[in-house]
């Protein structure tokens, strides 16, 4: 069932702020510093069914979507994608972190969209769903024929700039690039399946039609036991 509304050992650190009150009487608000045991990447995917115009990419499966962005910046798009052709659908697994609502951006959408000299966005956008039983769907509103608007609530957008070894963070969407969505948008608490589906509103020829999948990262994360 989709429901559709209008929006290895790391650490990851989040912070969350409680209110207690005993007795009648107001303690002062703690910010509990809470360590996460994991990566902040998807680990495992469950599903792909890719559509036509796609193969980029599918003979270096699984570890191409798995693991951290290989952003190019600004003016160049990843290689170390998988093209999900047109209208192919993508479903990944977080297994030791999942997505929580927190504030603002809880997860990241990688792709490997770049800016145009004219400085708008060359998009190959993808419809994002959340789900926590891998059952019951969320989708992100996807303004795929937007192109005016720079395709609101759609992936594949912004540029990447996260890549290993260039120091800037995957999981800080101030710098990360890529994509952002709020589980807050479309009502979910918890998050450990990700659905990308291919707008089919993109440019399809030879084997690398379709969104071009890098990664998917957790902002705001909960440890799954």
């Amino acid at each position: 069932m989709t429901r559709s509304l209008l929006s290895k050992s790391f650490t990851l650190g989040f912070a969350a702020l409680l209110s207690v009150a005993c007795g009648g009487e107001d303690t002062h608000e703690l910010d509990q510093q809470q360590a996460l045991v994991g990566d902040p990447f998807a680990d495992r995917i469950v599903s792909f069914a890719p559509g036509a115009a796609a193969g980029f990419g599918q003979s270096q499966l699984p570890n191409i979507v798995l693991g951290a962005p290989q952003g190019a910046g600004a003016g160049s798009g990843s290689l170390d994608v998988l093209s999900l052709g047109n209208s192919g659908v993508i479903v990944l697994e977080f297994t030791d972190i999942a997505v929580m609502d927190g504030p603002g951006v809880d997860l990241l959408v990688f792709e490997n969209a770049f800016l145009r000299p004219s400085g708008r966005p060359f998009a190959e956008t993808g419809v994002v769903a959340v789900s926590d039983d891998g059952v019951t769907w969320f989708e992100f509103p996807c303004a795929s024929g937007n192109a005016a608007g720079n395709f609101p609530g759609c992936a594949g957008v912004t540029p990447v700039y996260s890549s290993p070894g260039n120091g800037i963070s995957p999981t800080d969407p101030a710098v990360a690039g890529g994509d952002g969505f709020d589980l807050a948008a479309v009502g979910l608490t918890r998050a450990r399946f990700v659905r990308i589906r291919d707008s089919g509103a993109n440019g399809y020829a030879g084997t690398s039609g379709g969104f071009d999948l890098d990664a998917v990262a957790v902002v705001n994360g909960v440890q799954l036991p």
